[in-house]
């Protein structure tokens, strides 16, 4: 969110059974359904975070189950809610794997359910403290092609769990710096060495991650990157090196590292203490650099801000293009939207941008999926594209937007060339009391279903939404809370289809 909306109610209620860590059934509790079809392995979906999903979505009917993703949320006084949230996973045996926040200070532990129920099928606490920050950063998880689960863990290990569907399947921890040096001096590594991204996982099952270290310590470790294979052996490289810059410092909070299509190249964001920064092309495999471009505003010409209180995170389109959100230099000068900037795959060419960038992570929309479209491009990019009340010029018409990122217009706000508005939609639910502004679409990456010609979206409304790429109408909603302010959240699609979506601190599986 950026223009925050008041309220501190119940997410994902309403009816049937319950067990006392909020957890939501229906009643009574139907067996488990054993169901194949496809994955969803992390932030975004996959490696590019395309956000596609690989089967036709359920019916937005009714709230089959839900559960908290937070079980001690932190509301600021005017209601909202400051925090980040990770994204479920789900494996192709439909098992759905959840990140959850456990206290008011972040304790963390990941639980396995049943995508048909949500029934508990396993859960293991971890150790991983959250890094220094403002807005609570999200704690992501992700699986390997083998249905692997890494989570992250404290002192800048991961947890691994073999397999995500067996609950007798064994845990371990992974240190990419080596488990006889992290216990040599755990304490010290676990109270200055944080995880500080999503993770990412290739084909391989090689896991890729930003850490942030906050105090010295044997290894020698920096702030910066690394990569753990399939055995547990790893490498890092620190955001310094990795950008040949002394100026920055850090992997930027919450930017899941992005892939390129044939897994070779690792595309991860970067910032200092000012939150200026830039977007690196690392070799997957060494994590030696290969190309950089500091990120600009469009607007300026001077370095834009890659806000530590933002998700944004690389997509790779289709064709290897590499899109990455950040905000204007200076705030508000753009609407305090930011600009969704594009590259190519070696990041040595600049596009035109798109017209709203901050906090969200572009999904990537087939070109046939959306009704009318007759330009040339094989593929357009799906955003949120709020235009907040009162920051700027901004009227409050938050909408969301198919963006052409091949075709060209002039922005209304700046007069600068950005990319051409396919189609857009309006928020349809007005702030309280106002007849102008709406309110803020709720997302910071959302899936998209090809097979129906669809984009499933939040809305800080407390409602889930259908938006039909064919149509351009908003053709199924479910409320899954009253709505309130609250920092952007995924939506993610289960191995029979079901949608996930996350309102007020908890997790609701929508479907039939």
């Amino acid at each position: 969110m950026l223009a925050l909306a008041g309220g501190t109610l119940p997410g994902c209620g309403g009816g049937g059974g319950g067990v006392d860590d909020g957890t939501f059934f229906p009643d009574p509790l139907p067996p488990g359904v054993p169901v194949d079809g496809p994955a969803w392995r992390g932030f975004g979906g996959d490696a590019q975070h395309a956000a596609n999903s690989r089967i036709a979505t359920q019916d937005l009917n009714r709230i089959v189950w839900s559960t908290p993703l937070d079980q001690q949320p932190q509301y600021q006084p005017d209601g909202s809610l400051l925090a980040h949230y990770g994204s479920p996973v789900v494996t192709s045996h439909n098992t759905v794997v959840l990140p959850v926040k456990t206290s008011a200070g972040g304790s963390f532990r990941v639980e396995a359910r049943y995508g048909s129920n949500g029934a508990l099928l396993w859960r293991v606490d971890s150790d991983y403290r959250l890094p220094p920050h403002r807005w609570v950063p999200s704690y992501n998880l992700a699986l390997t092609t083998a249905d692997r689960l890494y989570a992250p863990a404290s002192g800048g290990r991961l947890l691994a769990k073999d397999d995500a569907d067996a609950a007798t399947s064994a845990t371990r921890f992974v240190a990419f710096y080596g488990g006889a040096t992290y216990s040599a001096d755990a304490a010290n590594y676990d109270a200055t060495v944080f995880i500080n991204t999503p993770l990412t996982v290739d084909a391989a099952g090689n896991v890729y991650f930003g850490f942030v270290v906050t105090g010295s310590n044997a290894a020698a470790l920096q702030s910066g990157f690394a990569r753990v294979a399939p055995d547990g052996s790893g490498r890092w490289v620190s955001a310094t090196a990795a950008s040949g810059d002394p100026s920055i410092t850090k992997p930027a909070m919450n930017s899941a590292p992005a892939l390129s299509l044939d897994g070779t190249v690792l595309y991860v964001a970067v910032n200092n203490a000012g939150e200026r920064g830039a977007l690196l092309a690392l070799d997957s495999t060494t994590l030696a650099r290969r190309s950089r471009v500091t990120l600009l505003d469009p607007g300026s010409g001077s370095a834009a801000r890659v806000s530590d209180d933002s998700t944004a995170s690389p997509t790779v389109g289709p064709d290897g293009d590499v899109y990455f959100g950040v905000l204007e230099a200076a705030f508000g000068t753009h609407n305090g939207r930011g600009w969704l900037l594009h590259f190519d795959a070696a990041l040595t060419t600049t596009f035109t941008p798109g017209g709203f960038g901050w906090d969200d992570t572009a999904s990537v929309v087939p070109a046939a999926l959306v009704g009318g479209y007759t330009g040339s491009s094989n593929y357009l990019l799906m955003v949120k594209y709020n235009n907040y009340a009162g920051i700027g010029t901004g009227t409050g018409a938050n909408r969301l937007a198919v963006l052409d990122p091949r075709a060209g217009q002039t922005d209304a706000i700046s007069g600068l060339p950005i990319m051409r508005e396919v189609i857009t939609i309006l928020g349809p639910t007005f702030e309280s009391g106002t007849s102008g502004p709406v309110k803020e679409w709720c997302i910071n990456t959302a899936a998209v279903d090809p097979y129906t010609r669809s984009v499933l979206v939040n809305s800080e409304d407390g409602v889930l939404y259908r938006w039909s790429l064919a149509t351009n109408t908003l053709s199924q909603r479910i409320r899954l809370s009253n709505g309130l302010g609250e920092s952007y959240t995924p939506t993610a699609i289960g191995a029979d289809g079901a949608v996930y979506a996350v309102s007020n601190a908890l997790v609701c599986a929508v479907g039939r």
